[in-house]
């Protein structure tokens, strides 16, 4: 079988990217041919196939000619569907398996392979689908007046980046990809997580082409010496609004345990200096993940306090594998991935109350749970198996 993945970037950047990354590794190890199609960019990583890559595109309003360029790329521009046909031509895959192509990339290629009998498959890593800003997150708080209504929503409200221009082109990018045209192109879309499926079907999405299945991750990562644990907590992630850290903050404040903080973001200097008085928050900054999994394994729990739909958080899934209990948040995905108990709690979103409660519990009970059912969950093997019955 002949796989050709598509993703915008081919770098460690984001969720998408890494796992675009491993699912091309994982495929090629298991005997596959596979090939990759992305937007050139300075700090991808090498690929003996980016010769068919379609030049950089910046949506940068100072510079006339060039937003011209990105606006057009969205809905199928010369350049990309030359250069993606080109590789057609050379690779001949049996199966175009789509990641996140929007906006730097375009739908336009799955319209392309669909046309020539290419089995197209789409991994969703958010909501663009159904939001046109990606996130159904708007103004600090949660947003579904695009999900199955009207697009218009997202500029009225400026969805993205609070800006005008940028919410109009995803608005228009929206309408052009409509349900309609995206079903009549893509065989099957993979969603990560139960809840993502059922907001899929929610904006009209015909539930025979939507299958769930959680992402995998690599086993490797979580050989580990025994390590002790002490009488500490943490939290891993971006320190942005929709992560729901500020909550965190407010509580952890209050409380005179150690609450490691592994992340930068937007709010970074603001919580800093809000709560630089709390000898108990330790900012930590950007960790490796040798860092990351001895914080994990030294603390009691680790807290996922978001404010949004998180879709399938390796946040969630990263502790779990290494035996680290998880309070999560009562929203999105995360419920699906943590049993009350035994692996960890669920608490209110955005409630400061229950989450002060669950924490103060959770530092007074020991959890103790056997991490190989969870690991095999969330394997290659697994995955791998999962994916070739959806590929053929």
């Amino acid at each position: 079988m002949r796989v050709l993945l598509a993703n915008k970037f081919y770098y460690r950047r984001g969720g998408d990217c890494v796992y675009s990354i491993e699912l091309e590794n994982l495929l090629r190890a298991a005997g596959y041919e596979v090939a990759f199609f992305s937007m050139d960019f300075p700090e991808n990583l090498e690929n003996p196939w980016n010769f068919y890559w379609p030049s950089e595109v910046a949506f940068s309003p100072k510079k006339i000619a060039a937003f011209f360029k990105a606006f057009r790329r969205p809905f199928g521009d010369a350049e990309t569907v030359k250069k993606f046909t080109s590789l057609l031509d050379e690779f001949k895959p049996d199966v175009l398996h789509l990641n996140n192509v929007h906006t730097q990339l375009s739908p336009v290629i799955a319209e392309i392979a669909h046309a020539r009998g290419i089995r197209v498959v789409w991994t969703l890593h958010d909501y663009k689908l159904v939001c046109p800003a990606y996130t159904c997150f708007c103004n600090g708080k949660i947003c579904e007046d695009c999900i199955g209504g009207d697009k218009r929503n997202c500029t009225a409200k400026k969805c993205l980046k609070n800006n005008w221009l940028a919410s109009k082109i995803a608005e228009k990018e929206a309408v052009a990809w409509n349900r309609e045209r995206l079903e009549n192109s893509v065989d099957m879309f993979i969603c990560p997580s139960n809840f993502m499926k059922a907001k899929m079907e929610q904006g009209g999405f015909d539930a025979l082409k939507l299958v769930a299945f959680h992402n995998f991750v690599d086993d490797s990562k979580f050989s580990h010496d025994n390590m002790e644990r002490e009488n500490c907590y943490c939290y891993v992630g971006r320190l942005s609004a929709e992560k729901g850290v500020e909550t965190l903050l407010q509580v952890a404040s209050k409380i005179a345990i150690p609450l490691y903080v592994l992340g930068t973001g937007p709010l970074e200097t603001e919580l800093k200096a809000k709560y630089v008085q709390s000898a108990q928050i330790r900012f930590m900054g950007h960790c490796d993940w040798e860092t990351c999994k001895s914080i994990l394994l030294k603390s009691k729990f680790s807290v996922v306090p978001s404010e949004w739909y998180e879709n399938n958080p390796f946040s969630v899934i990263e502790p779990l594998c290494l035996g680290t209990p998880v309070l999560g948040a009562n929203v999105g995905g995360i419920p699906e991935l943590i049993e009350p108990g035994k692996t960890g709690e669920l608490f209110r979103m955005g409630d400061a109350g229950d989450l002060e409660k669950k924490i103060r519990m959770m530092l007074d009970k020991d959890y103790s749970f056997d991490v190989e059912p969870i690991r095999g969950h969330f394997s290659k093997d697994r995955y791998l198996e999962q994916m070739m019955s959806v590929y053929r």
